[in-house]
């Protein structure tokens, strides 16, 4: 059995935090499961799938500007990587070519698809290891898992049954968000609500895009990725299969899409410099260095990043997603695989860019041999040591030092402890576009 977790997400539901380099699955505002440790949605996930003993054979889809975060956050981790977004059917159809071409996968092996960003317990991925079984024994094209309801809600989707087989269900239809009382009839049916999970043999999709006329092969599948339909996993398979079962979940379960429902799951009601005085059910996030103080409030939420500053009652930041749709949406923060960025400050005068950035770089850790066309840099070190390669050349950094990268330079830098230095460029563009990346292997630059 093999697992593919699918990491989609706009960056826009937990705004300011999440952004289109951070969606809300990198955010680290929870613990992991009987653990202390702050993690985000994927690490906790992933670290569940670990206990499980299922890591080993579990890949992530992403799209290409998620690459650097995942292995920050989670290390050398098998990845499909996704050439653009073309919704779940070509999501899965890019993984499952991933798992035969590079993982050594069989047509005949299962396949369980989860979302990347679940709040749940153990027990989940406990289930999750029963589906392949229930999929023979079922005879289905599709097993499903689904949580049993803890009320009648109008949030989620439900699987109806047909018939209870015991330990699952003849699936017979699907009810998308009812409201609440047509939900509470569906429970009395013993429906279950929809958790996005599904199980089957891997060469059952591949035959699809075959009739599509693409190829198995990854490689190719990922160059020729515009040409798999843009449509829904639910659309293309679930709509069409004649015979689906599900196993029922019967543990805890909660999408944490809205800062209503991951405030709930927090542990502490301030995270970084917050202060709140005499107020009832506020909690304030705040990753910026100025102080950030709540007096009185109830049912609020305050969230500072370097992207923006959020001050929200409650339940009305389930809208929030509509409402910064127009905004800018530049990222001011990301988070590398090497270190982190933070934009401190844009200008620009007759086309002439002037951009403030801190950068952190993990000890050990170094960035790409690389040189801009269109841009000078400046980098003052702040504290830290690294080795860096400028033209080939060698040299120490420390704090204090300044050094400056003219346009056309060819450099890179690899951190001996834990640096930090604030970069300013200047030119015609400051976009990743202007990025030539020679090589990111540390030990092929003297080579070229």
């Amino acid at each position: 059995m093999y697992t593919v977790l699918l990491s989609g997400g706009s960056g826009k539901r937990l705004w300011p935090l999440s952004n289109s380099l951070r969606s809300k699955q990198y955010i680290k505002l929870l613990n992991k499961e009987g653990s202390d440790e702050q993690c985000s949605m994927v690490q906790r996930v992933w670290s569940q799938l670990e206990n499980a003993g299922l890591a080993d054979k579990s890949i992530i889809c992403a799209s290409k500007a998620q690459v650097e975060i995942l292995h920050s956050q989670l290390g050398e981790i098998n990845i499909a990587v996704e050439p653009a977004r073309r919704d779940t059917f070509p999501a899965v159809a890019l993984s499952c070519a991933y798992l035969k071409s590079r993982m050594g996968a069989s047509e005949d092996d299962t396949v369980c698809i989860i979302p990347v960003d679940p709040f749940t317990e153990q027990l989940y991925f406990e289930t999750l290891k029963k589906l392949p079984n229930v999929l023979d024994r079922s005879n289905a094209e599709v097993t499903l898992m689904g949580a049993k309801p803890d009320y009648p809600s109008s949030k989620f989707g439900y699987i109806v049954p047909r018939e209870s087989k015991g330990d699952y269900i003849e699936v017979d239809s699907f009810t998308e968000k009812p409201d609440k009382e047509t939900a509470k009839a569906l429970i009395e049916k013993g429906a279950v609500w929809n958790c996005g999970v599904f199980c089957l043999k891997i060469g059952d999709i591949l035959k699809r895009c075959e009739n599509y006329g693409i190829s198995s092969d990854y490689n190719e599948m990922y160059h020729n990725y515009d040409k798999l339909p843009k449509i829904s996993f639910d659309y293309e398979v679930l709509e069409k299969a004649d015979r689906l079962s599900a196993v029922a979940f019967d543990g805890m379960w909660k999408d944490l899409g809205t800062w209503n429902s991951l405030t709930e799951e927090m542990h502490s009601h301030a995270i970084g410099r917050a202060k709140i005085d005499e107020c009832e059910n506020t909690h304030v996030i705040n990753e910026l260095d100025l102080p950030v103080v709540t007096m009185g409030t109830k049912d609020i939420v305050v969230v500072a990043s370097f992207d923006g500053i959020l001050i929200s009652d409650k339940n009305s930041s389930t809208r929030i997603k509509d409402v910064v749709a127009k905004l800018d949406a530049t990222p001011r923060y990301e988070e590398r695989r090497w270190g982190t960025i933070k934009v401190i400050d844009v200008t620009e005068k007759d086309g002439v860019f002037n951009t403030t950035r801190k950068i952190k770089l993990f000890a050990g850790m170094n960035s790409s041999y690389h040189y801009h066309n269109s841009r000078d840099e400046v980098w003052t070190v702040l504290q830290g040591e690294a080795e860096l390669i400028i033209n080939g050349i060698k040299q120490l950094m420390g704090a204090g030092q300044v050094v400056r990268i003219p346009a056309g330079t060819k450099h890179a830098v690899k951190a001996i402890t834990d640096i930090e230095f604030i970069e300013i460029q200047f030119g015609r563009s400051i976009a990743d576009d202007d990025l030539n990346r020679l090589t990111l292997n540390w030990n092929e630059i003297e080579y070229i």
